[in-house]
């Protein structure tokens, strides 16, 4: 029972709010949420030509900086981020590597409901891997260095020949081995 005193602290809910408190109400606004962020990525959605142009700035972004120190994932996602926001200065990518990644690699975009995906195919990644996404008007990069294929030469050049090496393997000398035989570890070594 409801008093009409000023003392009461219980009110009554307009149709509205009793609608916002209900578990129907709050679906009912998160499924409408989520509409209107589907429309607007529909909306703005990168083109196929933007996502292309992005990406090839991206990966050479990549490029450039991987080209003395290798980092570990977590440098890589940074120097994702940040990438999104610079461009690269082509003057300073190498052109042997361009050329070799053109030559190398082979991107294809992919076009969803509201984002799209850009994916790098090579001999490494026959199946592809994605390098970036492109959603809300902005082009995100995933790419990392060990995506793309840059430099393919012979491994050796005849069939019995070994491997071939760039760099000298240093052989040092690393002692004898003990002679140990079978039940060492039991304290007597000569059984």
């Amino acid at each position: 029972m409801d008093q009409t005193n000023n003392g009461s602290y219980k009110k009554q809910e307009t149709a509205a709010e009793a609608f916002y408190h209900s578990c129907l109400g709050k679906l009912v606004i998160l499924a409408a949420v989520l509409g209107i962020l589907f429309i607007l990525g529909v909306m703005t959605k990168p083109t196929n030509d933007e996502m292309e142009m992005e990406m090839v700035d991206n990966i050479l972004q990549c490029i450039d900086a991987n080209d003395s120190i290798r980092g570990d994932k977590i440098d890589d996602h940074v120097n994702n981020m940040s990438n999104v926001f610079s461009k690269v200065d082509t003057a300073q990518v190498n052109k042997d590597l361009r050329i070799s990644l053109n030559k190398n690699n082979r991107m294809e975009i992919y076009n969803h409901s509201w984002f799209r995906t850009a994916y790098i195919f090579n001999n490494i990644h026959p199946e592809g891997v994605r390098v970036g996404w492109g959603m809300f008007g902005v082009v995100y990069p995933t790419v990392t260095y060990e995506d793309l294929l840059l430099n393919v030469g012979p491994m050796q050049k005849k069939y019995n020949d070994g491997i071939i090496r760039s760099t000298v393997i240093d052989t040092h000398d690393m002692g004898t081995n003990p002679n140990i035989k079978p039940y060492h570890y039991q304290g007597d070594p000569d059984q």
